[in-house]
C-alpha cells in the first residue's frame, strides 16, 4: 500500500500506536488507520475460521507466527512482555497440550480477539466524546477524507460487530 511499518508500541490500557512511513495521503494511510481496531476482529474470525474447518493447531501456529514478526516491530518494554508472554504461552500450548485442549484454546482466544474489537472500538468512542481522544484513528480518517470521523467509526464498529457475529455463528454453529 506504499507505506512502510516503522514500529509499534503497545500500552497497558489497550491502546497502542503504529508508526508507519510513506506518503501522508492516499489510499495506503486510510487502510492502515482502519487496520489497527478492525484488525483484532478479522484476525479472530481468521482463527476462529481455522477452528471450524478442523485446523486449529495449525491456526494457532500462524497466530505464533504473527507474533514472531509483531515481536520484530514492538518498540517499548509493555509491548516486548506482552508478545514474549504471549507467544511463549502459545508454544507451550501447540507443543504439549492435547489436541481437544489446543482447540479449546483457540477457541478462546478467537472469542478474546472477536469481543476485543467492538469493546475497544466503544472505548474509543467513550474518550472520543470526552475531548480524550482528539487525534484518533477515525479523526485522523476524517481530516484526510472530510469524512465525519463518526462515520469512520460506525464503520470500523460495524466490520468489528460482522466479524463477531461470523465468528459466533460458526463457533456456536
Amino acid at each position: 500500500m506504499g507505506r512502510r511499518l516503522s514500529g509499534i508500541r503497545l500500552h497497558s490500557d489497550s491502546s497502542g500506536l503504529t508508526v508507519s512511513r510513506g506518503r501522508p495521503t492516499g489510499v495506503g494511510m486510510i487502510l492502515t488507520l482502519l487496520a489497527g481496531y478492525v484488525g483484532p476482529s478479522v484476525l479472530g474470525l481468521l482463527l476462529v475460521l481455522g477452528v471450524h474447518v478442523g485446523h486449529a493447531i495449525g491456526a494457532l501456529w500462524l497466530l505464533l507466527i504473527a507474533l514472531v514478526m509483531l515481536l520484530l516491530q514492538i518498540r517499548n518494554l509493555y509491548g516486548l512482555w506482552v508478545v514474549l508472554i504471549s507467544g511463549v504461552l502459545l508454544v507451550a500450548v501447540t507443543g504439549w497440550l492435547d489436541p481437544v485442549v489446543q482447540t479449546g484454546v483457540a477457541q478462546v482466544i478467537g472469542w478474546f480477539l472477536l469481543l476485543a474489537g467492538p469493546w475497544s472500538l466503544v472505548d474509543l468512542q467513550r474518550g472520543r466524546r470526552a475531548g480524550v481522544a482528539r487525534n484518533s484513528d477515525p479523526d485522523q480518517l476524517a481530516r484526510l477524507t472530510r469524512v465525519p470521523g463518526a462515520a469512520w467509526w460506525a464503520l470500523m464498529f460495524l466490520a468489528s460487530l460482522g466479524c463477531l457475529a461470523g465468528g459466533a455463528r460458526l463457533l456456536l454453529g
